[in-house]
């Protein structure tokens, strides 16, 4: 299925698919035609000698610089060269592609003064496969996220490094081999192919999808391990929570209710606690808080997909060119520490009932650390340690990088978002939430190896699962492997996809 740039409709899930998942991009036509007439008027602006930032002056601490007709034309050029300052390792292919995207539908508004070829060549470089190389670090997430967004429009003079059919080649040769003319850079071009915080919003995009997908999966986790320890279902009726009015409790206490559906705790005949603790009991309460703080990020982060995010902006309807600062990514930032905070939170939950599972004064009967021979073997005492010591990352991550404002630029810049460490930590809060909730799922369907009862069927169905990957711990064995194994299992979303087969789609 081809995905159509208008400006205006690019989903976060329409991000995923075209940065992961390959799907082709097309531009559309009203959009090509705004660019084409944005163009014109930008054009119109440079043969009156209307100043404008970037495109006829210098940027940063020397946009008061006028360049001359002949500097104009080679200013761009020197740009890219210039803003090509970042460093480390290469960023993962589907968050460069993502950026990509979102570059193009700022473009499809027609607001950006780009010649027609800059964006068409972004569009040939998402199908065609050409990704540029692209240092991860050197973003602040102001002015855009200029480094990285800069060793991606290197390619547009057949400069630079890409990935191309597997290989990382000079990037004139990789645009060679694809069969993508170099358009090179006139006036605007260069500018306007990098001042926007794409990078950040890209990784934020896929981060949120990731996180939602989680929350899900936190939710059956935290269904297991509730039975497992002959939990009082009592705490997750839904008129509970509407009596309160939370959208994401709601909804967290509905699925909790659709996994354990049809376990033997739903008919009031087992004997359970009046009130269990509030590592159980407050499960819909914090997971739904959790929900309700990336709702607002996944709003925020769709509406900078379909922002004009560049400077300066043009209106040709009014030929007008407004300066202003729309490349700044404390907008998504903001929400998005947020949301690194939430499944920091999720996680310190997970592990609490963890230690509910292996501990044996709170275990209701469970053997010590969930081994048949306590003493003599451990069980899984250290798994705990090993959840521990990542949410103790985690809690370190979660401090928030939108407050982190250095000044650059001679002050001219003196307050950006670093909106491209937050994304950099989220990607690292998600890689230990995988190992958490992956802890917590093991521990869960261990317990549940002893317990005598009919378990839920989406209980089942997560435990048969688990069980295809990771074997029931009857004697000590390494775990490293089995931690490993259900961190990926979480990340690939085996468990959740086979519990919504079983059971119905999770809200």
């Amino acid at each position: 299925m081809t995905i159509t740039l208008d400006g205006s409709s690019l989903t976060i899930e329409k991000l995923v698919a075209i940065a992961r998942n390959g799907e082709r991009v097309e531009l559309a036509p009203a959009a090509l035609e705004r660019i084409k007439i944005c163009r014109a008027m930008l054009e119109e602006k440079l043969a009156a000698h209307e100043t404008m930032y970037g495109t006829n002056t210098g940027i940063g601490e020397f946009s008061e610089k006028i360049l001359s007709d002949e500097q104009v034309k080679e200013f761009q050029k020197y740009l890219i060269y210039n803003h090509a300052a970042g460093i480390g390792d290469p960023a993962p292919i589907e968050y460069v592609r993502g950026a990509l995207a979102g570059r193009i539908n700022v473009h499809a508004h027609g607001n950006s003064g780009n010649r027609p070829e800059i964006t068409q060549t972004f569009i040939e470089m998402l199908n065609k496969g050409v990704t540029p190389v692209v240092c991860q670090k050197g973003s602040v997430g102001a002015c855009g996220d200029l480094a990285p967004m800069s060793q991606m429009a290197l390619l547009l003079m057949g400069e630079g490094e890409a990935f191309y059919g597997g290989e990382r080649l000079p990037g004139h040769e990789a645009m060679r081999r694809a069969g993508i003319p170099v358009p090179g850079l006139q006036a605007r071009d260069g500018l306007a192919a990098i001042n926007g915080s794409n990078l950040l919003t890209a990784m934020s995009a896929i981060h949120i999808y990731e996180m939602e997908r989680f929350l899900k999966q936190a939710e059956i986790a935290a269904a297991m391990s509730i039975e497992a320890l002959l939990g009082n279902l009592k705490p997750y009726t839904a008129k509970l929570h509407e009596l309160r009015g939370f959208k994401g409790a709601v909804a967290s206490a509905k699925n909790i209710m659709k996994v354990v559906a049809g376990s033997d705790l739903t008919t009031g005949k087992m004997k359970t606690k009046v009130q269990d603790a509030y590592s159980m009991r407050s499960t819909p309460q914090v997971i739904g808080a959790a929900r309700d703080a990336i709702a607002y990020a996944r709003a925020q982060v769709e509406i900078e997909l379909n922002g004009v995010g560049d400077n300066p902006i043009y209106v040709p309807e009014l030929k007008l060119t407004l300066t202003g600062a729309n490349f700044q990514g404390s907008p998504v930032s903001l929400p998005m520490d947020m949301a690194g905070v939430a499944m920091t939170m999720v996680c310190v939950l997970s592990e609490r009932r963890l230690n509910r599972l292996t501990n044996p004064a709170l275990s209701v009967g469970l053997p010590d650390f969930l081994t048949p021979n306590p003493g003599f073997y451990s069980g899984m005492m250290l798994s705990q340690y090993t959840a521990d010591m990542m949410i103790v990352e985690n809690r370190i991550l979660s401090a928030p990088a939108s407050i982190q404002s250095i000044p650059a630029a001679a002050d001219q810049e003196d307050f950006v978002s670093m909106g491209m460490n937050t994304a950099i930590k989220n990607g690292q809060i998600l890689d230990n939430a995988y190992g958490v909730l992956g802890i917590e799922f093991m521990a869960a369907a261990q317990a549940l190896d002893f317990r005598q009862f009919t378990p839920g069927k989406g209980t089942q169905k997560a435990r048969e699962v688990i069980r295809k990957h990771v074997a029931h711990l009857d004697v000590d064995r390494p775990l490293y492997p089995d931690h490993n194994t259900m961190k990926m299992l979480v990340k690939l979303g085996e468990i959740l996809e086979e519990v919504e087969k079983e059971i119905g789609k999770l809200e």
